[in-house]
């Protein structure tokens, strides 16, 4: 397996690589507008949310740069592709312009390939007609690594923008030796997302030396500010 290279290539300043994400059940709409505030503040690319507060998140990140990316299926992947899709619509409809779906897990570890494919198609296609960016999350922590290499190639046949290692809810988050290994299975012209405990500056260059073009946190704001970022 090779990395990308030994750090050299990393920027200093690391808040376009990330989305400000807040998943947490019991996020309140306070807790949504500080993330937009900060989001704007710090120059990140996206705020990711529930699909219930995207419409908030759009309406907070209008005339700015930050991106809206809502999670769809989350956390488990366990909703029907009909499902998916029709949520994926509702939340581009709603101003997402990112979308970060989780596979059917299941599914792939049963050797149905063709619905897995079918279900991300099905959310890739619904982001492709509003030009909408679609990142296919594979809970690394619950697959071998023939089914991380075979997820992450479904996703890229699927024609999704990123493949992204974890939730933050499944049994592990991102690794550096799971971005270098999705990043193989895609090659280069693909999106590498890491997400998953990630809270340190080191941690994040890391994982982007390893091959991730986008960090999933909640602790953006730590990350940047040891990196010199804004603030």
């Amino acid at each position: 397996m090779s990395f990308r290279g030994d750090g050299a290539d990393v920027p200093t300043d690391l808040a376009g690589f990330i989305d400000h994400t807040l998943l947490r059940a019991d996020a309140a709409a306070a807790d949504i507008d500080r993330m937009c505030d900060e989001a704007r503040r710090y120059g990140f690319a996206a705020v990711c949310v529930n699909p219930s507060w995207i419409k908030r998140v759009a309406t907070n990140l209008r005339g700015s740069e930050v991106v809206a990316c809502s999670v769809v299926g989350f956390p488990l992947g366990a909703h029907s592709p009909v499902i998916k899709a029709m949520e994926a619509r509702q939340a581009i409809r709603e101003g997402a312009r990112e979308i970060d779906m989780v596979i059917n897990i299941g599914a792939l570890k049963s050797g149905d390939y063709q619905l897995v494919e079918r279900d991300i198609a099905g959310v890739t296609d619904a982001c492709r007609e509003a030009g909408a960016v679609c990142k296919v999350i594979i809970e690394a922590a619950m697959l071998s690594d023939e089914e991380k290499v075979v997820a992450s190639r479904i996703a890229k046949r699927a024609k999704a923008d990123f493949v992204k290692t974890s939730t933050g809810f499944g049994p592990g988050g991102a690794t550096v030796y799971d971005v270098a290994l999705m990043r193989e299975a895609v090659g280069p012209e693909m999106g590498v997302k890491a997400a998953g405990g990630i809270r340190t500056r080191k941690e994040a260059e890391e994982l982007i030396a390893a091959g991730a073009t986008r960090i999933g946190a909640s602790a953006g704001i730590a990350i940047v500010s040891e990196s010199g970022g804004a603030g």
